[in-house]
């Protein structure tokens, strides 16, 4: 495809709302909420905050820079700079397939919640009825309402990923209407993005603000927004607290996937991206303090509730035990009532012990749950306690909706344009070429919606992404950095901004940016070695709950081949550029040569 023949966005407002609606994901609602409450609340500010600067935009600022400049997708900007570096561009769609294959299943987990919603009593909200019509499902019942409809109604879940019954129907069919909607959205490529964004882009906000002002109005709410922004400063000295807080700005802002490269690379090539990088990465981490606000105050709603109903059934424990007035105890002195009888009738109350809960609102605050288990059990048994549980339900798994596909349009677009500029595809008409690739994605993501899918969703999830990201973005910034080179990048920068970049880009790129990679490269390397064997959690029916169990070999053998298949593109990729080299001679030494200028 020519260079003068390639779309741009309408507006750089289109560029910024497509960055944004890419960036902010459901990682923002369901990942950083728990990692503040993992590391000590608001004190995890401060690491998350630094970490952004030392390393989120400068990375970010690089990915657009690249780009802008190259116009070209992942794999074609890093040939042009290198050919033995095609294989960085190769391993950021391999990564990015993976990611399109599982993620559109959480899209198909929330419009399964969104279509049960209207109903006049939310499924999750009360245990079914057994087959013999005399209560509830026992397992239901060892478990909870809302754990029970995600395991057994929305997922179908199989006892183990070694077990499989087969395709969930309900479940295949909301994952190829979002395969459908993801494909309407990205159908005419950059155009139909450039439209869909002002949408997906700004409606979670609206969500969000509503779920705010309906969140701090919840009984308890407060305690929940109180206990997040209350530091716990001892974290800070917890290296983990750090390697979280840079996990965290890494994926929250969709580095080394080939998105950013590929939305940049549509840009007019004198665009201010120095500023839109500014911009969107504000917006991204702003956007992941306000949803946690939000969600601390569900958090603080559902704490609360749990708190007081356990202190509802302590009560009526004490009451029927020693035969006393109902008012004579209330919620608010029931501990002291614990204490007077274990010292007036200790002989009676020991009989009781077994039976005492331990009532306590701080740990009920410190049950930290993230990923599924927050947006999708915890966030409904919140909704199912409000008043019109099914107005919120609607909004809140609509704004999931809106955040994942969000997401997708990156997701996909990080696929689809790097493949777009090689010549045997680029006869092919847009709606041609889209179709193909979300079909084949449909096609093989399937496997996601049998009993045993969620499963092989959480190893696509823990094993797919984060390691070879961590990989590509170091060679990223070292192949600029040290083998294109700072001053030629300063004057390709120069060339479309009309000024060069300052010395904190210039010292985050040659020296903290890399050394922090290093860092998180090394830190997962030896988790991973320490860890043993992988192991996930398997539902157990008999118990009504999740235990840890291990990966049968074959699952191991799979997470390796995860973990190896996008990483490896790179040396082979540059094996495969020497050997056809020396395959040519010296007859492709003047087209290996990159003119910044004309690249």
């Amino acid at each position: 495809m020519g260079k003068d023949a390639r779309p741009n966005w309408d507006s750089p407002i289109q560029f910024v709302l497509a960055c944004v609606s890419y960036a902010v994901g459901l990682g923002n609602v369901w990942r950083f909420p728990y990692l503040c409450q993992m590391h000590g609340g608001g004190g995890f500010l401060i690491p998350y905050l630094i970490m952004l600067v030392l390393e989120g935009v400068p990375l970010f600022y690089l990915e657009l820079a690249i780009g802008q400049k190259m116009s070209l997708g992942s794999i074609g900007a890093w040939t042009a700079i290198s050919p033995y570096l095609g294989g960085v561009g190769l391993a950021s769609v391999v990564t990015s397939l993976y990611l399109c294959l599982y993620y559109n299943i959480i899209n198909a987990w929330s419009f399964w919640y969104l279509f049960h919603s209207f109903q006049p009593v939310l499924p999750w909200a009360e245990c079914p009825i057994n087959s013999n019509r005399t209560g509830p499902i026992e397992e239901c019942q060892q478990a909870s309402p809302t754990q029970y409809f995600f395991y057994r109604e929305t997922l179908d879940i199989s006892s183990s990923i070694e077990e499989n019954g087969g395709v969930h129907t309900g479940q295949a069919l909301c994952f190829v209407l979002a395969w459908v909607i993801t494909y309407l959205f990205i159908v005419r490529g950059v155009k139909s993005t450039g439209k869909v964004v002002y949408f997906t882009a700004t409606f979670p906000y609206v969500v969000l603000f509503i779920y705010l002002i309906r969140g701090i109005t919840l009984h308890g709410a407060l305690n929940g927004v109180k206990y997040m922004f209350t530091p716990k400063m001892e974290e800070l000295a917890d290296p983990t607290t750090w390697i979280n807080a840079a996990t965290q700005i890494f994926f929250s802002l969709g580095l080394g996937f080939g998105s950013l490269i590929a939305f940049a690379s549509y840009n007019q090539y004198n665009n201010n991206f120095e500023r839109q990088a500014i911009i969107v990465s504000m917006i991204n981490s702003g956007t992941s303090i306000f949803a946690s606000i939000v969600t601390f105050s569900i958090y603080g709603f559902k704490a609360t509730v749990n708190y007081e109903d356990c202190l509802e059934r302590t009560r009526i424990l004490l009451l029927n035990a020693f035969n006393l007035a109902e008012d004579s105890i209330t919620m608010d002195n029931v501990f002291e009532w614990i204490e007077k009888l274990n010292t007036t009738y200790p002989v009676q109350f020991a009989e009781l012990t077994n039976k005492l809960e331990d009532c306590n609102l701080e740990s009920e605050l410190d049950t930290a749950v993230e990923g599924t288990g927050l947006a999708f059990i915890v966030y409904s048994e919140a909704i199912k306690n409000m008043p019109f549980p099914q107005l919120w339900s609607v909004l809140y798994f609509i704004m999931l909706l809106l955040l994942g596909m969000g997401s997708m349009l990156g997701n996909v677009t990080a696929i689809i344009t790097p493949l777009r500029d090689f010549k045997v595809v680029s006869h092919m008409s847009n709606e041609m070429f889209n179709g193909l690739v979300c079909l084949f994605c449909l096609l093989l993501g399937l496997g996601f919606t049998t009993t045993s899918g969620n499963y092989w969703f959480t190893i696509f999830n823990e094993y797919g992404a984060t390691f070879s990201l961590l990989f590509i973005v170091l060679i990223e910034v070292i192949t600029v950095s040290y083998i294109y080179g700072i001053k030629r990048f300063e004057k390709d920068i120069e060339d479309m901004l009309g000024h060069r970049p300052n010395w904190y880009w210039k010292i985050m790129w040659k020296l903290v940016s890399p050394l922090l990679l290093i860092i998180l490269f090394a830190f997962y390397i030896v988790n991973y070695i320490k860890g043993g064997t992988p192991t996930y959690q398997a539902w157990n029916k008999e118990l009504g709950k999740s235990v840890v169990t291990e990966y049968p070999v074959f699952g191991q053998f799979f997470i390796g081949l995860l973990l190896v298949s996008s990483v490896s593109c790179v040396p082979l990729t540059a094996l495969y550029a020497y050997c056809r080299k020396r395959k040519h001679g010296n007859h492709h030494k003047r087209q290996r040569t990159v003119s910044t200028i004309s690249a």
